[in-house]
């Protein structure tokens, strides 16, 4: 059988404040496979952020493994999860997070600038991502020239360019209307089909209900972990 993508056991995630200790990451047990579509669900405070944060290699467990694609990153030095984070995972924000007097396709090609790659390179591939989210005509625009739902199809073009394992999105469509909402989960629905794992992260069901498999967080435990009934 093929080994997991993403292989949690016993996640563990403790925070010292003050004279007191919280304990946020109750020893997770997670297992997601390559090409999965996984919405993680719970209200403040359960621990989806900061379960978000370690499967992004953010932040590291206070005790438990994570094993992405085979390697262990539960105890890497800070550079070594930066150099894990850049080449398997792409994030996408609800704040877009794009450089203000940065054209879309320099905010794209930024990836890519860490990754090593050539200027020619970097314009190449930032253009064919650009294409696949439907802004080849905005290429040139900086980001207070493009709407919400086109800063937000940026950032999710500048989350590809390093074909990464995973996409991490964290409340994508927070910033946006309905309808323009709509626009952006058709979009990773899109990316999905692709072949690309996708996680999101949402307290919104109608923005869940578009993934394949719900994981609910209550208290930092998971409470259910289900496949959505029309995916089954």
């Amino acid at each position: 059988m093929a080994q997991p993508m993403i292989d949690i056991k016993g996640l563990r995630r403790d925070f010292v404040l003050g004279n007191e200790i919280v304990y946020v990451l109750k020893g997770i047990n997670l297992q997601i496979n390559k090409g999965e579509y996984v919405a993680l669900m719970g209200p403040s405070g359960s621990g989806k952020s900061t379960l978000m944060n370690l499967l992004g290699c953010l932040d590291t467990p206070t005790s438990g493994t994570y094993v992405l694609n085979g390697k262990n990153v539960s105890h890497m030095s800070d550079n070594e999860l930066a150099e894990i984070r850049n080449k398997e995972i792409g994030f996408v924000f609800q704040t877009f997070n794009l450089l203000p007097r940065t054209t879309a396709l320099d905010n794209v090609a930024l990836p890519m600038v860490y990754a090593g790659k050539s200027k020619s390179e970097r314009q190449e591939r930032a253009r064919e991502v650009l294409t696949q989210v439907n802004l080849s005509d905005r290429m040139d625009h900086q980001p207070n020239q493009l709407s919400g739902g086109q800063r937000q199809r940026v950032a999710i073009a500048r989350a590809l360019v390093n074909r990464p394992s995973i996409i991490l999105a964290d409340e994508p469509t927070g910033n946006l209307d309905s309808k323009t909402s709509v626009e952006i989960m058709k979009l990773f629905g899109d990316i999905h089909k692709a072949g690309n794992t996708v996680i999101l992260v949402t307290h919104e069901e109608d923005i869940a209900a578009y993934a394949h498999r719900v994981i609910r967080l209550r208290d930092g435990i998971i409470e259910s972990d289900v496949m959505s009934a029309t995916h089954l």
